[in-house]
């Protein structure tokens, strides 16, 4: 009677404590990735980019063990997904929105500058957060500089018709148009060479 009252009262307890000590683990990792994202910040002002990004890196990989994305979806295969709640899920994806968005701001400022991966972390933005204003023009200014100008026109449309009074976005919609239609000429008089 009483190992039968032991178990019951082991399976009935022993979840609460794990959820209680997983809430503590998860929210020290969200406050741990904040601390990164804090101090990349203060580097960033401070202009020493390479520090920086190296913070949006650590805080991003603090925030990886979060990510339910990442875990394999095979039961009993691999790490199993942490549960959040609604308040942490949310901090979870405003930080790595965040740590991706200022991520690409370094890299756009870097000597010289990372075009190619500005453009996947500001995706990574605009996975998590599709109206992001600064990520739409970062996706925008690395796809014009990637030559990807359909691309660029795109991202930059959308950024300029959120932020219409913004000048950069602007000065951008304008070289990636010129650049579109003299690439299209340039097509149009290829094609016609070839056929005649």
């Amino acid at each position: 009677m009483i190992s039968t009252w032991l178990r019951i009262t082991r399976r009935t307890t022993t979840p609460r404590i794990q959820r209680d000590s997983q809430t503590g683990a998860v929210d020290q990792c969200l406050l741990q990735a904040s601390s990164f994202k804090s101090q990349g910040n203060k580097c960033y002002t401070e202009h020493r980019m390479r520090q920086a990004v190296s913070l949006y890196h650590k805080a991003l990989l603090q925030l990886r063990s979060l990510d339910a994305s990442l875990y394999s979806p095979l039961p009993g295969v691999g790490p199993t997904a942490v549960k959040l709640n609604s308040q942490q899920a949310e901090e979870l994806k405003t930080l790595q929105a965040d740590c991706y968005n200022n991520l690409a701001a370094c890299l756009l400022q870097s000597q010289p500058p990372r075009y190619q991966r500005v453009y996947e972390c500001s995706l990574q933005v605009l996975s998590l957060q599709p109206e992001n204003v600064k990520a739409l023009y970062r996706a925008g200014v690395s796809s014009y500089h990637l030559k990807d100008y359909t691309n660029a026109h795109h991202y930059l449309s959308q950024a300029a018709s959120r932020a219409p009074k913004d000048g950069n976005i602007k000065r951008y919609v304008q070289l990636t148009d010129t650049a579109l239609s003299t690439f299209r000429e340039e097509e149009k008089q290829r094609y016609q060479g070839m056929f005649g």
